[in-house]
């Protein structure tokens, strides 16, 4: 049996697939250099409509085809797709979804407005992935989450799966980055990320304001450990987070070796 600690990268943005801010080139030497450093490695993030597929040389796993994601009554089918990434012998899965992310722009339409859905569709990459872990069968020892979008994904580890066996011994790791949106997500958004019965109105609270921040916040309170990918992150966020009692911080390095995310990984995996 394999001794390799496993780690599971989960993030909106990842060089070389698409890139939004400076962090996505980040999470890419990560996983990398965790891969090198005897960690057995996977990533997820959604397949958005400006991720060239013929180019990235993406392909759908049929064994995981089928999975169908319930949000408010719903359920919205996913395909996943595979990537090898480039130079490092490690797989990237993309969440896929004929509604919500093969449109051709990112977060925002040709004319530069909002798209309405993006609290939907936050809700169903992130239950999307949680799932998607799932069928794999493969119980990670750790998660790093980067980006808003994934936001919501230590709170329903802590809550929603928390009796799931799959991440029973599962901690997580959450990336407080730059605010890149002042829009909000909706007055349902806290609705649509009620998946459960385990998610009640005390623990979605912190999604109150439905922005960027709240994303933010939700993320790093429920995490087990917190990390600045960004020099200037939201000043309230810095003031809350730089210390917390209970839980290791790393702040924002410009240039770092990421060896004390390796050593973050190795203490929180035991």
């Amino acid at each position: 049996m394999s001794t390799k600690k496993r780690i599971l990268f989960i993030a909106n943005e990842m060089s070389p697939y698409l890139e939004l801010t400076e962090f996505a080139e980040t999470i890419n030497k990560l996983a990398v250099k965790a891969n090198d450093n005897n960690m057995e490695v996977r990533c997820i993030m959604p397949r958005f409509g400006v991720i060239n597929e013929r180019r990235h040389r993406l392909h759908e796993v049929v064994r995981l085809s089928g999975i169908n994601v319930s949000i408010g009554g719903d359920d919205y089918p996913l395909v996943i797709k595979v990537a090898s990434l480039p130079n490092a012998r490690l797989q990237v899965y993309f969440l896929d979804n004929e509604d919500f992310f093969k449109r051709k722009s990112i977060f925002h339409d040709e004319n530069e407005k909002w798209f309405d859905d993006n609290g939907l569709r936050t809700v169903l990459f992130c239950k999307g992935a949680l799932e998607t872990v799932k069928k794999f069968g493969w119980p990670p020892d750790l998660i790093h989450c980067s980006g808003w979008m994934t936001g919501l994904i230590p709170l329903f580890i802590k809550t929603a799966y928390k009796k799931e066996p799959v991440f029973s011994n599962c901690k997580v790791v959450y990336t407080i980055g730059q605010t890149t949106f002042k829009e909000k997500l909706g007055t349902d958004f806290a609705k649509l990320a009620t998946i459960n019965d385990n998610v009640g109105k005390k623990e979605l609270d912190i999604l109150k304001d439905a922005n960027n921040v709240a994303l933010f916040r939700a993320g790093a309170s429920y995490a087990d450990a917190i990390t600045f990918g960004a020099e200037k992150v939201d000043k309230k966020l810095t003031e809350e987070f730089s210390k917390v009692k209970g839980k290791k911080t790393l702040p924002f390095k410009e240039d770092s070796d990421l060896t004390e995310y390796l050593q973050l990984y190795a203490d929180l995996a035991k």
